[in-house]
């Protein structure tokens, strides 16, 4: 089954036909808010809302544990996860899309493994490579397919919040290798790794990041806002390119 994870602009997901909604109970706590289920372009589809219904859940507050769960829990296999950004490279300019294929975490404090306490095994996974090479793919050919420009490639970096970043970290994290911040991308692709789920991001860039573009001074609430609300019609043509044309993603 195929999960698409909702960010701050995406509580509800546009085109799917609901057959129903389930309250899913975790070992981890429970999950941002129900799952809901339904049809996407002829596929079975499970849609979670990761700041919950009424964006009710910080960055920082997410039990990303109890979300990635319950959706295993629900035999998902392959994991669509939607989230805003901050446009560092100046190619990234707000209302832009973006399909990263790597990741730094200066997240801190948040419960980012499965693997802890002393009757759980010492597993170390593998996260070269962080995304999934396949539903990237998927991702690329939905967005050629829907006639909407995405950046292949690129580096999320995810941030602790709620407070958008200073100048200067953002700096810091050009130095480092950044194109993209976000707040929501980690732990969230770690713990989906350990569930052996394949996991892929689409990035939707909201605003340029503090010191960027037209963000030297201060960054437009306003102004990310009504971006946002039209790149979502770009999100929801190319999730059900996606799905319409990825075979391999079962049903």
């Amino acid at each position: 089954m195929i999960a698409i994870i909702g960010g701050s602009s995406l509580s509800q997901l546009p085109g799917l036909a609901i057959t129903h909604r389930q309250v899913v109970r975790t070992p981890y706590g429970e999950p941002s808010c129900a799952l809901t289920f339904g049809l996407l372009a002829g596929r079975t589809v499970v849609f979670l809302a990761r700041h919950g219904h009424g964006h009710m859940h910080a960055p920082h507050e997410i039990n990303y544990r109890a979300n990635l769960w319950a959706l295993k829990s629900q035999q998902v296999r392959h994991v669509l996860a939607i989230g805003s950004v901050g446009g560092i490279h100046l190619g990234l300019a707000p209302g832009a899309l973006a399909i990263p294929d790597q990741l730094l975490d200066y997240t801190w404090g948040r419960k980012h493994t499965f693997f802890e306490g002393p009757e759980s095994p010492v597993v170390h996974v593998d996260f070269t490579q962080p995304y999934s090479a396949t539903l990237r793919q998927c991702l690329l050919d939905g967005a050629q397919h829907a006639g909407v420009e995405a950046l292949d490639g690129g580096t999320y970096a995810c941030t602790q919040g709620p407070r958008l970043e200073t100048a200067a970290e953002i700096a810091r994290l050009r130095r480092d290798g950044a194109d993209m911040v976000g707040m929501t991308g980690m732990p969230e692709a770690a713990l989906a790794r350990e569930l052996d789920m394949e996991y892929a991001c689409l990035a939707v860039v909201a605003n340029y990041a503090a010191g960027c573009g037209d963000s030297i001074g201060k960054v437009d609430f306003t102004a990310a806002g009504a971006v946002m609300g039209e790149a979502m019609d770009k999100v929801a043509r190319v999730l059900e390119a996606s799905l319409a044309l990825g075979a391999h993603l079962g049903h």
